[in-house]
């Protein structure tokens, strides 16, 4: 059974050990190891599957035990840091879609190519025209170049990190990991990744009613058992050299708890069930799983198994929850629409993610495939993009925006696609591409971005940004200013220590 790391999923004759705080599991059955190295058993320590794992009880009694809300609410007038007030674009969104291109796709093949550049820079793809008269876009993504008029591109966003681990925490959170030009394993000082931060804010929304904000409506409430902040495709970063869980994806200092749902499953598979089914005789042994575990509070941290109280149950109606399972069940939707999102596990975490936005799901990441075809092109880079990742990111992409558009959603739906960075000017002897960090691109869409725009430059072959650049930090402010959460909102660390959402400024020129 594909659910067997899940708490409510394992047998009655289970052996279960439980360890001090972070609530080490043995069973008696053979470890299964992940395709990262690690057992099930040492995911479910690091807080990879907390929110299904063993610790949703303790998520959800942490978040309803929540000693005081954050410094802003969503929705309070937001301030930048000249004090000028609301801006544009703020609250506009309802919920964010963040797209992560895991392994960072060439931006001068697809949003930026130089076709005047030597050849050594430019490559093989040449630019085609778009449905916006003077923006070009590669040729390999030809359906979303007749929708330039829905996005806009920022072709000047910069960093100084060429390191997988560390880029994708600083593009992941916004704020740069305390170990750059390291290759860091995920650890609890990470700061939280946007569904973390999402779930933090609504702690004291464990179930029942989830209120949005709306710029024109003030806060809608939406019914939900679900969290605010969904990963799909995840971890994606079990696909990594050396067995690294990179940091980015977690929740860090604000604690486990708040960590995204992870649905690692593959939403194509026939047989994609995210929750476990339940039925009478499993609910029973659950319970007695429950009573053998409290009587091991006499060898154990009596602090770790409070959590196994009314959260338990609460943690129970979660995962047999109608709403939630009507959310996640993809055959609800047309064949021919599936079709058109394409039938890969891109393109139905992307129809996935359209159906949590209708859901009132307020951040959902979309995280490339988990397979071997991610976007870290170091050989092969033009054969790779033309036959294995281009097809299904153009059709998947623009379903997902079109789909947004015919149902009255992407005016409410900030989407955002992005990687951890760029991919050098020159290509190499292997026909590839490698990391940079100094020059990138990042669309953006719904939400209030007015769409067929260019914002910002590069230089000649891409390679650094010829106007002001942007850092990862104003990616995070304009993510959280459409989603009306103020920057100065503050979050608290496990030891009660202040943190600063976020030090960047909006991209005001995407919503003008």
């Amino acid at each position: 059974m594909e659910f067997d790391f899940c708490l409510f999923a394992w047998s009655v004759e289970d052996r279960l050990t439980v360890i001090g705080k972070f609530k080490m599991l043995a069973l008696t059955r053979q470890p299964v190891r992940l395709c990262d190295g690690l057992t099930r058993r040492e995911w479910l320590r690091v807080g990879g599957l907390s929110t299904f794992g063993l610790t949703l009880p303790e998520a959800l009694r942490a978040r309803a035990v929540a000693q005081s809300p954050v410094t802003s609410a969503f929705g309070s007038p937001s301030r930048d840091r000249e004090g000028a007030g609301l801006s544009r674009g703020f609250a506009r969104a309802k919920s964010c879609i963040v797209v992560f291109l895991f392994g960072a796709p060439a931006h001068q093949d697809i949003w930026d190519l130089k076709p005047n550049a030597p050849s050594e820079y430019r490559g093989e793809f040449r630019p085609i025209a778009s449905n916006v008269a003077g923006i070009q876009v590669g040729e390999h993504i030809p359906r979303l170049a007749q929708m330039t008029n829905r996005y806009a591109i920022v072709r000047s966003v910069s960093h100084p990190d060429d390191t997988h681990t560390v880029a994708m925490h600083f593009m992941l959170t916004g704020v740069r990991h305390a170990q750059p030009a390291t290759n860091p394993r995920n650890q609890p000082s990470d700061f939280p990744t946007f569904g973390a931060v999402l779930n933090y804010l609504r702690r004291d929304n464990v179930a029942g009613t989830l209120r949005v904000p709306s710029a024109l409506n003030g806060t809608r409430s939406v019914p939900t058992t679900l969290p605010a902040g969904i990963s799909l495709n995840s971890p994606a970063n079990q696909v990594s050299a050396n067995n690294h869980i990179f940091p980015g994806f977690f929740a860090g200092l604000i604690g486990a708890v708040y960590d995204p749902l992870f649905i690692p499953q593959d939403p194509n598979r026939t047989d994609f069930r995210p929750f476990p089914t339940l039925s009478e005789d499993a609910a029973g042994s659950r319970q007695r799983l429950r009573e053998r575990i409290e009587r091991l509070s006499n060898h154990a941290s009596q602090t770790a198994l409070h959590t196994f109280d009314h959260f338990y149950r609460q943690a129970l109606d979660l995962i047999t929850s109608p709403a939630a399972r009507r959310a996640f069940d993809l055959t609800c939707e047309p064949a021919a629409l599936r079709d058109r999102y394409g039938r890969n596990s891109f393109g139905q975490a992307l129809l996935l993610a359209r159906r949590l936005v209708e859901g009132g799901v307020p951040l959902i990441t979309v995280n490339w495939a988990r397979d071997d075809a991610f976007w870290d092109t170091h050989a092969r880079n033009f054969q790779q993009l033309k036959e294995t990742l281009l097809p299904p990111f153009d059709l998947g992409f623009s379903a997902l925006l079109q789909d947004l558009q015919d149902r009255g959603l992407l005016e409410e739906t900030l989407v955002v696609c992005l990687g951890e960075f760029g991919r050098t000017p020159r290509i190499n002897r292997d026909a590839g591409r490698d990391h940079w960090a100094a020059c990138n691109s990042v669309v953006f869409a719904g939400g209030g971005v007015r769409g067929g725009q260019v914002i910002g430059a590069s230089d000649r072959i891409a390679a650094y940004p010829a106007s002001t650049p942007f850092g990862p930090a104003d990616v995070a402010a304009t993510i959280y200013h459409a989603l009306g959460i103020p920057l100065d909102t503050e979050l608290r660390d496990l030891q009660g220590r202040p943190l600063t959402l976020c030090s960047g400024q909006p991209i005001a020129a995407i919503f003008e």
